[in-house]
């Protein structure tokens, strides 16, 4: 055999067997479809008619039943139960899985008592500092260019204001 020949028996060999792994069914509108890929799960079982490999069930627009039209029927798959023995690997998964959930739950709780002492800090800081401005003696506060300034009773009061604030969010 030539060269040219043997090339092309290939060639259309790879085209027969490509063909014969199709997927064809029938879309809603009627329209039908050729693929290499499976159909949507919108598309209903009864809708495919061929599969790649596979049995290629009777298209559903014949009203004959199977002993009717002279073919075989289609048998339908038989429901498998899952096997609900656990093996070794999966009771070495849920043991991996309880040992993180734990692992999380004790950073949160670990994350949960910092921000509490966190919070308990700043209240007596807060309680000391309002002590403080609401104890009548005179306030100093260094300024931007170090120089030491008295505050003014405005000031003070606002200072009061923020400051308690800060003691009711922090102090409950």
């Amino acid at each position: 055999m030539k060269p040219i020949s043997i090339l092309l028996l290939t060639a259309l060999c790879g085209v027969a067997l490509s063909a014969q792994a199709q997927w064809q069914w029938t879309e809603k509108s009627g329209r039908k479809v050729f693929s290499d890929q499976p159909p949507g799960a919108e598309i209903p079982e009864s809708a495919i008619l061929r599969r790649p490999g596979g049995p290629r069930p009777n298209p559903p627009s014949s009203n004959l039943s199977p002993s009717e039209s002279g073919e075989a029927p289609v048998s339908k798959p038989i429901a498998v139960k899952p096997v609900t023995k656990a093996s070794g690997k999966d009771m070495e998964l849920e043991k991996k899985k309880a040992l993180a959930e734990s692992q999380a739950a004790a950073k949160k709780k670990e994350d949960d008592d910092k921000l509490a002492a966190n919070r308990a800090d700043n209240c007596e800081r807060a309680k000391r500092n309002l002590a403080s401005l609401q104890s009548g003696a005179r306030i100093s506060q260094t300024n931007a260019q170090g120089e030491r300034e008295f505050m003014t009773d405005e000031g003070k009061a606002a200072e009061i204001q923020r400051t308690q604030g800060i003691v009711d969010a922090n102090c409950r």
